[in-house]
């Protein structure tokens, strides 16, 4: 490889503009503003060099040969080189073990020559920062990983007492340390171990030793060297990775600190939208939750809160990486490749699966299991974290497999998406593009790699392609929720004008609270639990004889169901009376309709009052009246509907003048108070001891605690 000339620097110090003392003052003092008068001192006294030349190539870097400096008028530097460059890492020295490249008098000569300098419109596709490098990846060293050395020679002056220090690279892949004339200053990343452990790039700050500036015009020089560290999974997703992005920085300790808060202004600010949008998804997820509590049929809203959790937690796990060291960067990728984003792809994949009923898809659920696994494996293996143990051939035909099934599970997503088209209309259209825009933004690092625009940076924030999808997603539940909402509003319209209407059936087919026939007068108290009863009664005198037929009955159910069941029971009482006023074959009448509806019974008492007092009473299954307040005994009976060939229980007896019937519904006796208890038939026996008024059982039942209808029916034989 061809020599080419070193650049040798010399910094040397002036007054450096008034900063305070403690780095807390700087952010009680609005960090902004301070920043500001920063960058304008800066601009007024701007970087002034003196001089530059090119050493001989033959001459080593020794202390007799020195370089001509460079005169700078204010305290800072950025170390743009050129540098000196190789691949691979040092050999050790066999006495002290420390790495020969990074002694002083190494001789570099035969290195390439690396320049950090940026072009003026440079940023980072990524993260958005100005002044970014194209890695060695670009520079001849496509497909390279592992170690590699940057070596400068910078000479130093400074006024007696000044501090210097080195800001590390804040864009760098992955993990770097630093060596001053061989001397190791720090490290970015965990060297200790066998396999570097590597974080999401950070501003580090160095500090000089005092040995390494002087006042005096014979100030020696200091020899930078980075070793520098990247695995192999940057190759799949950083476009022309590899070593320093941006250049180091040189200067007093207090102008590189103020530097170095800016550095981390910036990265707070490009990843600001994080933390918000992480705190809007949990909120999203709660609402989502909650509509459970309305819809409990509807299971879309369990997964659109459970997607909304992943991508909060995924948000999060970006923040931890990008702010702290408290995550490595490969456990980071793990975790958000290998658990989050596969379960969200499945979650997304079955949102939209329940939201548009797709009931004929059986299969598909299974299918996005399958894929979310397949995704899972692939990106662990294909990522290239395990290159220790997992060859890299097989770790690109993994990261290639992962190709496959994002772009199967693309066009997995898009069939849902003309599938909902086909059973929704209006709301599959307005997914679809949300959908495709999703889809895409899964391809995002690779478009990256690629040089495909798939980051902005609007304000210095980042926004990705991926936050386009989920906000466009978002937008579009938004609307589909309203529009659902709305149809629900009218559905419940409709469902509270059918109750309206039910109700008012019922009031037209229940007798009057109080009649009075020859020789009985009948009181009736009837008290809906809810909007609609399931308790029916009909009292029907017979034209002739003078009798009077009663029915009572209970169906099973409540609400409008209930309601509509009782309207059509009464329906055939009356039309059964017609020809037939038996109690008895009344009730087979309504136990043959009930049997043949299926699933529909009800308890059901009938019985005839004749004109001198004899009463024949047809019991299925209801509560027997009370007569005098003294319970009647009669045979048990299975209810209407049960059975087609069931038989009612049957019994006679007489009421005299002054006698009293009372018929109660199980509403009555299974009222239940705060506690727990039910009303129960004693309460009732002792209540009935006073030959109280129909009303006045039902009243104290109902102030005990109503839970059921309450239907009550007096008849006393005058």
């Amino acid at each position: 490889m061809a020599f080419l000339p070193r650049r040798e620097l010399e910094w040397r110090g002036g007054s450096s503009p008034a900063f305070p003392e403690k780095m807390e003052d700087f952010y009680l003092a609005r960090a902004l503003p301070r920043i500001v008068v920063l960058v304008f001192c800066l601009a007024l006294g701007g970087f002034r060099p003196a001089s530059a030349q090119t050493r001989n190539p033959a001459l080593s870097a020794d202390a007799s040969s020195q370089p001509d400096p460079i005169k700078l008028g204010k305290p800072y530097l950025p170390l743009d080189g050129p540098w000196k460059f190789r691949a691979g890492d040092s050999p050790l020295d066999p006495a002290t073990g420390a790495p020969l490249w990074a002694e002083a008098d190494f001789n570099d000569a035969q290195w390439e020559s690396v320049s950090l300098k940026p072009k003026a419109d440079a940023h980072d596709p990524l993260g958005g920062q100005a002044g970014y490098l194209p890695g060695w990846t670009a520079r001849g060293h496509a497909g390279y990983w592992g170690y590699a050395w940057y070596r400068l020679r910078v000479r130093v002056q400074v006024t007696p007492g000044e501090k210097l220090a080195v800001e590390g690279p804040s864009d760098v892949d992955d993990a770097y340390q630093l060596f001053a004339n061989g001397r190791l200053l720090g490290s970015f990343g965990d060297f200790t171990s066998r396999q570097p452990v590597v974080y999401y790039a950070l501003p580090m700050i160095f500090p000089l030793p005092d040995s390494a500036a002087s006042a005096a015009d014979s100030a020696p020089s200091i020899v930078l060297a980075f070793r520098v560290w990247m695995g192999p999974s940057e190759l799949l997703t950083q476009p022309d990775a590899g070593g320093l992005h941006t250049a180091p920085l040189i200067g007093s300790a207090e102008v590189v600190d103020a530097q170095h808060q800016v550095l981390w202004l910036h990265l707070i600010r490009t990843f600001a939208l994080c933390p918000i949008e992480a705190y809007q998804f949990i909120l999203l997820a709660l609402a989502s939750f909650s509509l459970i509590l309305i819809d409990r049929s509807d299971r879309a809203y369990l997964w659109m809160g459970f997607v909304y959790l992943l991508s909060a937690a995924d948000l999060l796990v970006v923040v931890i990486n990008t702010w702290t060291q408290s995550l490595s960067g490969y456990a980071g990728i793990e975790i958000r490749h290998f658990f989050l984003n596969p379960l969200s792809y499945a979650a997304w994949a079955m949102v939209w699966w329940v939201w548009f009923r797709l009931r004929r898809l059986a299969w598909m659920p299974m299918a996005i299991a399958v894929l979310a696994v397949a995704l899972a494996v692939s990106n662990a293996i294909g990522d290239n974290l395990f290159f220790t143990a997992i060859p890299q051939p097989v770790s690109l035909t993994f990261h290639s497999v992962s190709l496959v099934v994002r772009l199967i599970w693309m066009c997995l997503l898009l069939w849902i998406g003309i599938e909902g088209i086909r059973e929704q209309g209006m709301e599959g259209w307005l997914t679809l593009p949300a959908l495709l825009l999703l889809g895409l933004s899964r391809f995002q690092n690779e478009l990256a790699v690629l040089h495909i625009k798939a980051f902005w940076f609007p304000l210095g924030t980042q926004v990705s392609l991926g936050d386009l999808a989920v906000f466009l997603l978002t937008l579009v539940v938004a609307l589909l929720l309203l529009r659902r909402m709305l149809s629900a509003i009218a559905r419940q319209q409709n469902l509270a004008l059918d109750v309206r209407q039910a109700q008012e059936v019922q009031k037209v087919i229940m007798p009057q609270a109080r009649v009075q026939y020859a020789g009985l007068e009948i009181e009736t108290e009837f008290r809906p639990a809810s909007e609609v009863s399931g308790d029916f009664f009909q009292i029907i005198p017979h034209p002739t004889d003078g009798s009077l037929l009663m029915v009572a009955g209970d169906v099973t159910g409540k609400g409008l169901q209930a309601g509509m069941l009782v309207a059509l029971l009464v329906g055939a009482i009356r039309s059964t009376v017609l020809f037939d006023p038996d109690p008895l074959a009344v009730l087979k009448a309504l136990n043959l309709l009930l049997c043949d509806r299926g699933h529909s019974n009800a308890t059901c008492l009938a019985m005839r009052v004749d004109a001198d007092g004899g009463v024949l009473l047809v019991n299925a299954g209801h509560l027997p009246p009370y007569v005098n307040g003294r319970l009647l005994t009669i045979d048990g009976a299975l209810p209407l509907g049960i059975y087609a060939g069931a038989e009612p229980s049957l019994m006679r007896f007489a009421l005299k003048n002054e006698d009293r019937l009372l018929l109660v519904s199980d509403g009555v006796v299974e009222a239940r108070n705060s506690k727990g208890e039910l009303f129960g038939f004693d309460r009732l026996q002792a209540l009935l001891q006073a030959q109280p008024s129909a009303a006045a059982v039902a009243d104290a039942a109902q102030s005990f605690g109503q839970d059921d209808d309450i239907t009550v029916i007096a008849i006393t034989k005058k």
